[in-house]
C-alpha cells in the first residue's frame, strides 16, 4: 500500500479520476519500479531533482510567449520531474491509431482540393467545408510531392475515465511542442539514468535526424543533398525557441521571409556568398502570411511569389498549404467518416463525443445543457475559446449562448471528459493533477510516430485545461518497450 511505503504518497488521491500510475492505493504493475525509485529517494533528494531539472531548463532557453502577459512575456515552461508511463500494449495501440488517422486525413486533403468524392457522396455538406476558416480554394488541384499534405501532424489525446485514450483534436498547420520533448527527455536522462536504462525506455532523440528524412524526401529535385530550410516569423513568435532548435539539430538555416526570393520558378536563399537554391521549406508560419501575392497582401512575413512557385513544382512546403482545413473542429467530428470512406476501416482511436450547432437538433440540445458541456470555438486554440459548463458562471454561459446563436457553424460542444491523472511535486508531497498527450506523426515515404510525445499538464488542482498559454507544465512521455520488471 502507498501509505505503508512513505509519507509523501499517503494523502495521494487515486479515486477522483483514471490515475496512470496508482489504482486502488497500490501502483500499477507497469509503475512499480518508478514507484518504488520516487518512494526510496528522499524528499530533499527530489526537492533537488526538482530544482535542477528547472536550472537545466533555464539553461537550455526552453521558453515559450505569452502575448499581453503583465509578468512578462517569455516564460519558461513549467517541468515536472515524476515521468509519464506509457506501456508497450498502449502505445501500439496509439501509434496504429495516428498511422490510420493521418493516412485518411492526407486523403481527405487530397480529396478536398481534388474530386471532392466526400461532398459529393454527402459524407461531409459542403458548407462545413466552403465556411472553414482555413480552406483554400487557392489549392485545388494542388499536387504536393508523393502526395502527401500533411508531414508533421500533432495530434491531442486525452485518456477518460475508464482509461480509454480518444482524440480530442489534430493539429495539421503547424504545431509546435516537440521541442519540449526533447529538452525534457534531455533533462530527465541525467536525473534517472538507472531508471531509464531499466525500463527499456524508448528513445526520442533521433526526432530531428527522422524529420530531415522526411523533409529531405519531398524535394522536388532529387539531387544528392536537397537545400532545407526552417522558415520562422521571427523571435517574437511564441514557438520561436523551437524553431531555433529544430533548424539548429538538422543542421539547416533558420530563415525569415525577406532571406528567401521566388525567382524563374525556383526558391532562392540570400546568403554572403550569394543564392542558394532552396528545395523544401519547413514552414512555421500560417497559410495567410506565406505569400503577400496569394494570401494576406499585407503579409511581412512570408515570400511573394512562392505560392507559384509551390504550383509549379519547384519548392515543397512542409505542411501543405490547406491542411488547415482539417484543424477545423466541426471537420474533426468528420474523421472517423473520413477512415471509414478512404480506408474502409473502423476508427482505432475514436474521438470524443461531439454536438455541431450548426444542427438544429444538436444546437438544441446544446443550449439545453450548457451547464454540462464543453463548448469550443471551431478554430481556436490554446484554451482560448472555449467554456467549461459545469465551472463556468452564468454571466459567462449566456455569453456563449448568444455566439452560439449568432453563429452556430463556429462552435462545437462535447461531453467533460475527466482526464487522466499522474503524480506530480507539489512542495514536499505528491499529488494527481490532469493530463493530455500530443504525439507527434512524420509522414513521408512512410510514417513514423515518435515514441511518446509532450505530456502536458494542468499544474493548477482540478483543473482540466493543460495548456501551457493558461498555466500547464508538461512532463517527459516514457514509452517502455516490453512488460517492466516488478
Amino acid at each position: 500500500m502507498i501509505s505503508k511505503l512513505t509519507h509523501s504518497f499517503a494523502e495521494y488521491d487515486d479515486t477522483s479520476a483514471y490515475d496512470e500510475m496508482i489504482e486502488g492505493g497500490e501502483f500499477r504493475p507497469h509503475a512499480r519500479a518508478m514507484g518504488r525509485t520516487l518512494t526510496e529517494t528522499s524528499w530533499e533528494a527530489l526537492a533537488r531533482h526538482q530544482q535542477s531539472a528547472e536550472h537545466m531548463m533555464r539553461g537550455l532557453g526552453a521558453t515559450f510567449t505569452v502575448y499581453g502577459n503583465a509578468e512578462g512575456t517569455e516564460k519558461i515552461l513549467p517541468f515536472d520531474i515524476v515521468p509519464r508511463l506509457v506501456t508497450a500494449e498502449d502505445w501500439g495501440a496509439i501509434e496504429r491509431g495516428l498511422i490510420q488517422r493521418v493516412q485518411a486525413l492526407n486523403l481527405f486533403l487530397q480529396d478536398i482540393y481534388g474530386p471532392q468524392k466526400i461532398l459529393q457522396e454527402g459524407r461531409i455538406p459542403r458548407d462545413v467545408i466552403s465556411t472553414a476558416a482555413h480552406y483554400r480554394p487557392l489549392c485545388r488541384g494542388l499536387k504536393p510531392p508523393l502526395g502527401v499534405w500533411c508531414h508533421i501532424t500533432g495530434t491531442d489525446l486525452v485518456r477518460d475515465d475508464k482509461g480509454r485514450f480518444l482524440v480530442l483534436e489534430d493539429n495539421l498547420r503547424c504545431p509546435s511542442g516537440v521541442s519540449y520533448v526533447l529538452e525534457n527527455r534531455r533533462v530527465l536522462k541525467r536525473i534517472f539514468p538507472e531508471l531509464f536504462r531499466a525500463l527499456g525506455v524508448r528513445p526520442v532523440e533521433d526526432y530531428p535526424d527522422r524529420l530531415l528524412d522526411t523533409l529531405q524526401s519531398i524535394a522536388p529535385r532529387r539531387n544528392a543533398k536537397p537545400g532545407v530550410v526552417v522558415l520562422t516569423p521571427g523571435p517574437l513568435n511564441s514557438a520561436y525557441f523551437e524553431h531555433a532548435l529544430l533548424a539548429r539539430s538538422m543542421g539547416v538555416p533558420l530563415v525569415q521571409g525577406q532571406d528567401l526570393v521566388a525567382y524563374k520558378g525556383r526558391i532562392l536563399l540570400r546568403t554572403t556568398g550569394g543564392f542558394e537554391p532552396v528545395d523544401v521549406i519547413y514552414r512555421r508560419i500560417d497559410d495567410d502570411f506565406l505569400d503577400p501575392q496569394a494570401f494576406r497582401p499585407d503579409s511581412q512575413l512570408g515570400v511573394p511569389g512562392l505560392m507559384e512557385v509551390v504550383r509549379a513544382g519547384g519548392v515543397a512546403l512542409a505542411n501543405a498549404p490547406g491542411t488547415g482545413v482539417a484543424d477545423d473542429k466541426v471537420v474533426y467530428a468528420y474523421v472517423p467518416d473520413m477512415i471509414r470512406l478512404y480506408l474502409d476501416q473502423d476508427p482505432i482511436l475514436p474521438n470524443v463525443p461531439t454536438y455541431l450547432c450548426w444542427r438544429a437538433q444538436d444546437r438544441a440540445y446544446v443550449l439545453e445543457h450548457l451547464d454540462e458541456l464543453v463548448v469550443k470555438s471551431a478554430n481556436e486554440a490554446g484554451g482560448y475559446g472555449m467554456m467549461i459548463g459545469p465551472r463556468a458562471a452564468a454571466a459567462e454561459r449566456e455569453d456563449f449562448r448568444r455566439k452560439i446563436e449568432a453563429a452556430p457553424r463556429n462552435f462545437i460542444a462535447q461531453p467533460v471528459v475527466t482526464l487522466s491523472r499522474a503524480p506530480i511535486i507539489v512542495d514536499d508531497h505528491f499529488e494527481g493533477r490532469h493530463v493530455d498527450l500530443r504525439p507527434y506523426v512524420l509522414y513521408g515515404p512512410s510514417i513514423r510516430v515518435l515514441p511518446g510525445g509532450l505530456t502536458r499538464v494542468a499544474l493548477r488542482k482540478g483543473s482540466l485545461v493543460v495548456n501551457s498559454s493558461q498555466g500547464g507544465g508538461s512532463k517527459d512521455t516514457w514509452v517502455m518497450a516490453e512488460a517492466p520488471p516488478c
